[in-house]
């Protein structure tokens, strides 16, 4: 399993007109449901009056089929949300939101025309988005003493760790992330520097 995958690094809005219905499509970074959820609703304030707020997104991995969630918005079943996910299922990009917005042009384009309509928007939208790599990370746990905090935070961070929370009670209790391939040297480099005093325990 790959430890990085790309996702957006910026909203993305691309426009075209079919047959004098405007297609507005935009496409940004979309983490879960609820994020999704929060978006969409700024999208609407954005574009009042629209006849159609279609929807789709991939809240995790590229290709993720279980994190995922697409809406009609009132146009035939089948003839924009389900379009709309397989484009973003088949980008190679994680964690990616789209909603195109429609305002209706007076001439029906029929089922075949909105799935090309709506397909099309996003595969022509996505060249054009800016993607930056996420690194996966993976929970971890130590204890140090008072004493060794600032060397055993350097190690974390060195090895691309991210300090989630301290707990400072009789010694201080760190939980932090960890990409999985760093566990080993990560625990060789405590080892080193506490004498052996400071191991990590990973949860999965």
């Amino acid at each position: 399993m790959s430890e990085s995958f790309p996702i957006p690094a910026a909203e993305l809005v691309f426009e075209q007109e079919i047959k004098h219905s405007r297609f507005i499509s935009l496409l940004f970074h979309c983490q879960s449901a609820d994020d999704f959820r929060d978006i969409l609703k700024n999208i609407r304030q954005r574009y009042p009056g629209a006849t159609h707020y279609c929807q789709a997104f991939v809240a995790g991995r590229p290709g993720d089929t279980m994190a995922v969630g697409f809406s009609d918005d009132g146009e035939p079943a089948g003839s924009a949300g389900r379009p709309m996910l397989a484009v973003l299922q088949g980008s190679g990009i994680g964690e990616i939101g789209a909603v195109i917005v429609r305002y209706y042009g007076g001439i029906k384009l029929g089922v075949g025309g909105l799935v090309r309509a709506y397909a099309s928007g996003l595969k022509q939208a996505l060249p054009q988005l800016t993607t930056e790599l996420k690194l996966l990370r993976f929970p971890a746990r130590l204890e140090c003493d008072y004493a060794m905090l600032r060397d055993v935070e350097y190690v974390i961070e060195c090895h691309q760790g991210v300090i989630i929370h301290r707990d400072f009670g009789g010694a201080v209790a760190l939980t932090f992330e960890l990409p999985e391939s760093q566990r080993l040297e990560l625990n060789q480099q405590l080892a080193t520097v506490s004498q052996g005093a400071v191991q990590a325990c990973f949860d999965q």
